[in-house]
């Protein structure tokens, strides 16, 4: 978690979840914190999925945050982190760059299962007008490739508008690099073809349409992912309300955060996760800590800088 230190703008608090005021982001990105800091928001999005439990008492319940890639460890990471928790109707705060789709969807079907609500942002401590450092989530957050899905398995979800939603086709994660010269086998396109049934399964299954499907699976991999614009988040029923108190109880108080936020910019790869213990490796990790199997995976496109999130 981050700690805001100066600054000005108005912050939402509630009973069990904190958001920055929509209009008032731009505040929070104003100036760019260290490089230092830069570069651990940068390894975050590297490194495999984290799960954290956010705690807010008296004032609200708390919310979890998940912060990372989807790996083949992911969802036995969660099981982890759920056990002795009643996470029932709770809220996750996604800040990802996707990963692997089977272990995605799996993931996706627990969270549907709890209940859980979703939304996209980051968690950061803000100083209340008292002076006493306060959890809260800011808005200017990814949510990117198979992450997407993962929103999408919230029973209630909330994008604010600072938000970037970024979609793009399933790739072979170990051909990424250069798709266009790389070779494939018939087996390979077996693979794609196989996981692209599933991801249509589950979007069905989780209330999304097949305007998802077809934006996602428009943009190659060798393109810049596309941001989804409002209206798309509408049609492909991501969104199912614009308002912060279908995900939180309506504010009780107004607090003042008091630094800056530093915007993320750099595209990162990932890997994806194994299907089983019996799936063939294929791709290749970012981190040796990360199993990786054959199967496809949303891989982000190489060299591309993503725009800071802009107003409409």
């Amino acid at each position: 978690m981050r700690s805001l230190r100066s600054g000005s703008s108005a912050l939402f608090r509630a009973a069990a979840f904190c958001i920055v005021l929509p209009g008032l982001a731009a505040g929070l990105l104003a100036s760019v914190a260290s490089s230092a800091q830069a570069a651990a928001v940068l390894e975050e999005r590297k490194l495999p999925m984290r799960f954290t439990w956010v705690a807010c008492e008296p004032n609200c319940r708390g919310w979890i945050g998940a912060v990372g890639i989807v790996t083949g460890d992911t969802v036995r990471d969660f099981d982890e982190f759920s056990k002795g928790r009643d996470l029932t109707d709770a809220t996750v705060v996604l800040d990802s760059s996707g990963g692997s789709v089977n272990d995605a969807i799996t993931m996706g079907r627990r969270w549907r299962k709890l209940g859980l609500r979703t939304t996209v942002g980051i968690t950061v401590d803000l100083q209340s007008t008292s002076g006493v450092m306060k959890p809260a989530v800011v808005p200017q957050a990814y949510c990117e490739s198979m992450c997407v899905f993962l929103l999408l398995a919230g029973k209630t979800r909330y994008v604010a508008e600072e938000s970037l939603v970024r979609v793009h086709q399933i790739w072979m994660g170990d051909r990424a690099d250069d798709p266009k010269a790389a070779s494939y086998t018939a087996n390979d396109l077996m693979i794609v073809e196989r996981d692209i049934g599933r991801l249509a399964q589950y979007t069905f299954d989780m209330g999304g349409t097949g305007d998802l499907l077809s934006l996602s699976l428009s943009v190659p991999p060798w393109d810049d992912l596309h941001r989804l614009t409002e209206a798309e988040l509408k049609l492909t029923n991501l969104v199912t309300s614009h308002s912060v108190g279908d995900v939180l109880p309506e504010p009780r108080e107004q607090e003042a955060p008091v630094a800056s936020l530093v915007p993320k910019s750099v595209q990162d790869r990932f890997v994806s996760g194994p299907e089983n213990e019996n799936t063939p490796v294929a791709s290749a990790p970012v981190v040796s800590s990360t199993k990786s199997t054959k199967t496809a995976e949303a891989s982000v496109p190489t060299g591309g800088v993503a725009s800071a999130p802009s107003g409409k």
